[in-house]
């Protein structure tokens, strides 16, 4: 298994993200909660990676906190939140069961709708807080299974915010076409070599239909299933997506500073 990196010097704080979202004609308030972390050698970069997370993860999974560390030791932040709050993660386990009974439920996990709204607000809350504007940061996201989804969404809606984005064994298939032609941002897809056919293929599509990505790359990792829990496997996902981050980071620092 993979071994955890060591802790850093670093700011670590469990954050409270207060969303709304519309239920039956009201706006509910809600709030998610997340770890925000803070290395101390941050340098000229100053960027923070938002991970929206899949259907079944959350911010405490093994592997999000591995490849969140790995990204720290580069010098970026990272914010893991959950999209959902804890009621509507127990609302979906109670209809687990009879969801079948239920032609056209959509649980909360599968809502993309619902999701990609979240991480919408999630990143306008960044925007406004001290974080952002102390560091001048420049904000990414890393998306798994339907977090992916949600990530490529709010990067279209969002396309002078976001930096970069990177997928992982991303359920690109509830993302529209017409989305996928208003993305601009690098995006980078990561999918498992021993992973599911169906869905290799579809991450395969999805980077030819982002037709306005100048950037962007599709990389199957080989030997490597779903979760990448193979050995090294999550390591080469930590490195992909920190390349990534840092390079095209690095770009839109250097670019911020000449219109300056």
């Amino acid at each position: 298994m993979t071994e955890m990196h060591p802790k850093h010097n670093r700011i670590e704080d469990v954050v409270r993200i207060p969303v709304q979202t519309a239920s039956n004609k009201a706006i509910a308030s809600t709030i998610l909660e997340g770890n925000l972390t803070m290395p101390d050698n941050m340098g000229f970069i100053k960027g923070i990676i938002i991970f929206a997370l899949g259907s079944s993860d959350t911010r405490h999974s093994r592997q999000y906190r591995f490849i969140a560390q790995a990204l720290n030791k580069e010098g970026l932040a990272t914010l893991l939140v959950d999209l959902l709050s804890k009621e509507e993660e127990e609302t979906d386990i109670r209809t687990e069961k009879i969801r079948c009974k239920l032609p056209g439920l959509i649980q909360n996990k599968f809502n993309i709708k619902l999701l990609s709204d979240r991480l919408i607000k999630i990143t306008d809350w960044l925007l406004t807080t001290t974080y952002f504007e102390t560091n001048g940061l420049i904000i990414g996201f890393f998306g798994a299974s339907t977090g992916a989804a949600a990530a490529l969404i709010a990067a279209s809606e969002r396309p002078t915010v976001i930096g970069a984005v990177v997928s992982s064994s991303g359920s690109l298939d509830l993302v529209s076409e017409v989305v996928l032609m208003n993305i601009k941002v690098p995006t980078l897809l990561i999918v498992g070599g021993n992973d599911d056919k169906n869905l290799i293929d579809i991450n395969n599509n999805t980077i030819k239909q982002l037709s306005n990505v100048e950037k962007k790359k599709f990389v199957v990792v080989p030997g490597a299933s779903n979760l990448f829990e193979e050995p090294s496997a999550l390591e080469n996902v930590a490195r992909l997506a920190s390349g990534w981050f840092r390079c095209y980071f690095l770009i839109k620092r250097h670019s911020k500073d000449n219109q300056e």
